[in-house]
């Protein structure tokens, strides 16, 4: 049986907890999620496919995937091969002043974004916020339950589940055609995102040499202009 490698597209289930305790922080099990209070109508549950080495999961856990055979595992995680230690330099004294700028009344234990860096207000005195902006799960152990269901062969399914991972989209029209992957949506897809998505699917699949974004409408157009073209000739 073929052995997980770095850009292979596996497809996974999985249970997250830290360690030596019954609190669940991350699941793709919808009932699981209802009980520990993780569901989410936005969150993608049951199987997902992910590519190794692309960040899509936690990078402890990527590595340890590398060399597994599709199956069951119990894995446990370092807190430095999870989300690092908790270091005094993320605990940061913040103006009050900042928060009422934003309209933001802050209290202890209020989750709040401070120039795009996500934390949590530990006390408010004196004018002053203390901040602590490291991850939540920093300095913890961690356990993830994972089932591998298998590795992805098929380069159209490993763009297509890739495509509706990153997006979150289920509708998307995604196909190869001579190294041009043509991706077709609802909406337009933002240029900064279109750039990651680009890059990542040039890099980790092996058929695909440039990546086409295109709306159902300009899709449409382009197929009336084709036909239009050819007939006129």
């Amino acid at each position: 049986m073929a052995k997980i490698k770095k850009n292979d597209f596996i497809e996974i289930e999985y249970t997250a907890k830290i360690a030596d305790s019954d609190i669940v922080f991350d699941t793709t099990d919808e009932k699981t999620a209802k009980e520990y209070g993780l569901f989410s109508n936005n969150a993608r549950f049951g199987k997902i496919v992910v590519c190794v080495g692309e960040g899509q999961i936690v990078k402890g856990l990527e590595n340890k995937l590398i060399g597994k055979e599709p199956g069951k595992y119990t894995i446990r995680l370092s807190p430095e091969e999870g989300f690092g230690k908790k270091s005094a330099k993320n605990i940061q004294l913040i103006p009050l002043s900042k928060f009422k700028k934003e309209n933001i009344q802050p209290l202890p234990g209020m989750q709040v974004n401070v120039d795009n860096i996500p934390g949590i207000i530990k006390t408010v005195s004196g004018g002053r916020v203390l901040v602590d902006f490291n991850h939540p799960l920093a300095s913890k152990e961690l356990v993830y339950d994972i089932t591998i269901s298998r590795i992805l062969e098929d380069d159209n399914e490993k763009a297509r589940e890739y495509v509706k991972f990153m997006l979150n989209l289920d509708d998307a029209d995604v196909s190869i055609d001579n190294g041009i992957l043509k991706v077709i949506t609802k909406a337009s897809i933002p240029a900064e995102v279109q750039a990651v998505l680009r890059e990542s699917l040039t890099k980790t699949i092996s058929s695909v040499n440039d990546v086409k974004f295109l709306t159902e409408q300009e899709s449409a157009k382009s197929s009336t202009d084709k036909e239009k073209h050819h007939s006129d000739n």
